[in-house]
C-alpha cells in the first residue's frame, strides 16, 4: 500500500490557483524532497497532506484513508515540524517534551529516548527561551518524533541555521532514515539538503509538478546536479527562491 497518494488535487484562494491538479504517489520509507520557488504551491500541497487544509477537488489518501473520515486515526501516525515552531519560553526542554508526550499518553521513557536521539541531553534542563536556533530546531524535531510517526513532515527545518547546526540535524535524519520505519516529506531551499537526505525529488512551480523521480534519473548533460535542474525547470536561481 502507498504511504501517501495525491489524486488530481486542486486548491484555490480567491483568484489564486495555488495547486492545479497535482497527483503524487509516495512509498513507505521514502525520504521525499518537495522543492519549488516561493509561491509555487508546495506549502499548500503539504498542508493538505497534513490534513490542515481541504482540497477544493481531488483526493488525498494516507495509507489508503481519507482525512475527512479518519482524522483521529491519522493524527496518531503523523509527526510534523513547522518552520516557525514556538514553545513556552518558561518551560525546560524536558518539561516541553513531557507536555507533548502527555497528549499521546506517552511517559518519561519516550521523552528520554527522543532527547537522546536529538542530542539534547546536556540541555534538557535549559529553558526553551535560552536555546540557540539549532537547539530549537532539534527540540521541534524531538516533539515531532515523540509518537513514533510513520510519516514525518518537515517544513524547511534548517532555514537560518549555521552549517554546523544544519549538519547536526542532517545526521539525526539520516539515522532515522537508516531504520526504514519513517516516511519523510521535506520542504527545503537547500539543494544540498535534498541531495543528501532524499531518495525522491519533486519539483513544483505554479501549482504543478514539473518533474519528479530519483535524482540520478532526473539528471542529464544539461542538468548535471539538482541546482542546475531546478534552474532549468523553474527559470529561477536558489537566491531568488529564498524569502
Amino acid at each position: 500500500m502507498l504511504q501517501i497518494e495525491v489524486k488530481n488535487v486542486v486548491k484555490s484562494f480567491k483568484d489564486v490557483k495555488a495547486v492545479r491538479g497535482i497527483s503524487l504517489a509516495i512509498e513507505p520509507g521514502e525520504f521525499v524532497a518537495l522543492l519549488g520557488p516561493n509561491g509555487a504551491g508546495k506549502t499548500t500541497l503539504v498542508e493538505m497532506m497534513e490534513g490542515l487544509k481541504k482540497p477544493d477537488s481531488g483526493e488525498i489518501l494516507i495509507q489508503g484513508k481519507m482525512w475527512q473520515k479518519h482524522e483521529h486515526e491519522l493524527r496518531k501516525i503523523i509527526g510534523l515540524s513547522l518552520q516557525e515552531t514556538r514553545f513556552s519560553e518558561k518551560l525546560t526542554i524536558y518539561e516541553t517534551l513531557r507536555l507533548f508526550a502527555s497528549f499521546f499518553g506517552l511517559g518519561d521513557d519516550r521523552v528520554n529516548e527522543v532527547i537522546a536521539l536529538t542530542g539534547l541531553q546536556s540541555k534538557q534542563k535549559a529553558m526553551t527561551g535560552t536555546l540557540s536556533g539549532g537547539q530549537r530546531q532539534r527540540l521541534a524535531l524531538a516533539v515531532a518524533l515523540l509518537n513514533h510517526p510513520q510519516i514525518l513532515f518537515l517544513d524547511e527545518p534548517t532555514t537560518g541555521l549555521d552549517p554546523h547546526s544544519r549538519q547536526d540535524l542532517w545526521y539525526i535524519l539520516k539515522s532515522l532514515k537508516d531504520t526504514g520505519e519513517t516516511t519523510l516529506i521535506l520542504t527545503t531551499h537547500y539543494m544540498e539538503e535534498a541531495e543528501s537526505l532524499c531518495d525522491h525529488i519533486i519539483i513544483v512551480d505554479e501549482g504543478q509538478v514539473l518533474q519528479e523521480g530519483k535524482l540520478e534519473d532526473l539528471l542529464d548533460e544539461n542538468s548535471r546536479n539538482l541546482d542546475e535542474l531546478f534552474i532549468n525547470l523553474t527559470g529561477k536561481t536558489l537566491n531568488e527562491t529564498n524569502p
